[in-house]
């Protein structure tokens, strides 16, 4: 019993590293899937052993606490301190999230993995993708992307990685991920998309750290956070899901082009 409640308390301490929580995730995951060409669409479906997007949005918080993808728990994002950018700041000799999407892409595109390697490469960039619009997944090394930083959020502790993850997420809007698509993109101009449709992923870890910057000023060690702060920042987090999803989108019809 004793091992079972360490293992769960670290279990709940990694997750904290992780992403938007199952709501922002599935949420890139299906405007993503929405805005995937006819044919691309099914070949991913395929890949993906008959299941959507959305089924495989947080598959990847939890493998990473398995021995088998272990190695991916610094996938997930890419510390960059105030001063830096992505270019310049020290690199994870494990790997960091801007990495992987490459190298994922890249093996994606070679057309040499077989089904099963083809099926979780898929998996990982699904999740990266989200993960890496998540704005304290570009956060200081120094608090571990606000990990470190204890705020009050409506009069309950909470850390700042955590409240940027799920909580606020979850209370800037009450909806399903269907209709955070419907309100995001389905009345989103082709113009927008495609201005969305654009970029690297490094530059998409720097926009996120930008970010970041302006949640740290917000949101200094134990701060009172409520309503002000919720309405400020909901448009933030509206665009960088929508980001997400429209740009996993793009990479996916690139690479099943």
């Amino acid at each position: 019993m004793k091992r079972l409640i360490i293992s769960l308390l670290t279990l709940c301490t990694t997750i904290s590293a992780f992403g938007w929580g199952q709501k922002g995730h599935d949420a890139v995951a299906y405007i993503a899937e929405c805005n995937l060409k006819s044919k691309v669409y099914q070949k991913v479906v395929k890949a993906l052993g008959g299941h959507s997007l959305v089924y495989y949005a947080n598959w990847m918080d939890n493998a990473s606490n398995t021995d088998d993808y272990r190695y991916t728990k610094s996938w997930h994002y890419a510390n960059v301190d105030e001063g830096y950018t992505y270019a310049t700041m020290s690199k994870n000799p494990k790997g960091d999230i801007v990495t992987a999407i490459n190298q994922i892409v890249e093996a994606l595109k070679s057309g040499t993995l077989t089904a099963e390697q083809q099926a979780v490469q898929l998996r990982f960039l699904i999740h990266l993708v989200g993960d890496i619009h998540a704005p304290m997944h570009a956060g200081h090394l120094s608090d571990l992307g606000g990990n470190r930083v204890t705020v009050q959020y409506f009069g309950k502790k909470t850390k700042l990685h955590s409240l940027w993850d799920t909580r606020l997420v979850e209370d800037c809007h009450r909806w399903s991920y269907t209709e955070w698509q419907q309100q995001l993109d389905k009345y989103c101009s082709s113009e927008r998309k495609a201005e969305l449709a654009s970029g690297t992923a490094e530059d998409w870890l720097n926009e996120s750290h930008k970010i970041a910057k302006e949640i740290y000023l917000a949101s200094p060690e134990g701060a009172k956070l409520s309503y002000n702060y919720q309405n400020y920042f909901a448009p933030f987090i509206e665009e960088r899901i929508l980001a997400g999803g429209i740009r996993l989108a793009m990479l996916l019809n690139e690479i099943y082009k």
